[in-house]
This record gives structure tokens, sequence and C-alpha cells, in this order.
């Protein structure tokens, strides 16, 4: 029987190898309880291109001292910083990759404000 991670990790194996098909940028998303990570890594996957989270000293200061990085409004935030990140690295396109958690919640938050402020996938 699988552990709950593992179930999560077989589930992102399969995106991972249609998205590495695609040749194009790939956003990935991974959330913990406390805090939600978005990286934009290249299309051959060797290089990081961008990155952004509730981790982040600076985020973290706009969401309150209490650090409620676990929230779908923090989620909106991350989003919004990974697309200006990737934009000014000159990514428009990217592929989203959520790591097998679900499309809801949070990770959708993130995926709606990066599509918001320009990023395309």
């Amino acid at each position: 029987m699988l552990t709950k991670k593992e179930q999560r990790l077989r589930r992102s194996r399969q995106t991972r190898i249609r998205i590495a098909t695609q040749g194009v940028a790939r956003l990935t998303v991974n959330r913990t309880n406390l805090h939600i990570y978005a990286t934009v890594i290249s299309g051959d996957g060797a290089k990081v291109l961008a990155t952004a989270s509730t981790a982040q000293a600076d985020l973290r200061k706009s969401l309150g001292g209490s650090g409620k990085g676990g929230n779908t409004a923090a989620a909106q935030q991350v989003g919004k910083l990974i697309a200006e990140k990737a934009k000014a690295a000159g990514i428009e396109r990217v592929a989203f990759d959520r790591a097998g958690f679900a499309y809801h919640g949070r990770v959708k938050a993130l995926a709606d404000a990066a599509r918001e402020a320009g990023l395309q996938f």
C-alpha cells in the first residue's frame, strides 16, 4: 500500500513526463501546511528561472505578522509574484505542474492569479 506522499508523487510523475515532451518552461507548485512555493523551471529542466513563496521575508511582511502563508489569499499573491518574475525573465508561456496536488483551493488560487497577471498556460 502506498503512502499519501507516494501516491502524490506517482501522480506527478506522469505529468512531468508529458510536460518534458512539450519542451516548454514548467511552473511547478509545492504546498505545505504553512507555505506555498512556485518555481519556473526551464524547458530542459536544467535551470530555475524564477521562484516565489510565502516563506520569503518581503511576502511574509505583506501577509501580516502572523505569517499566514497557508491560505488562498497568500497563494494569490505568490501567483502574481511568480508571473511578474517569469515575465521579467522573458517567459510568457509555461506548462502548469501541480505536482500531484489537487487543482483546488490554494493551488487553483495560485494558478488563477498567475493567469490574471499575464502568464499563459
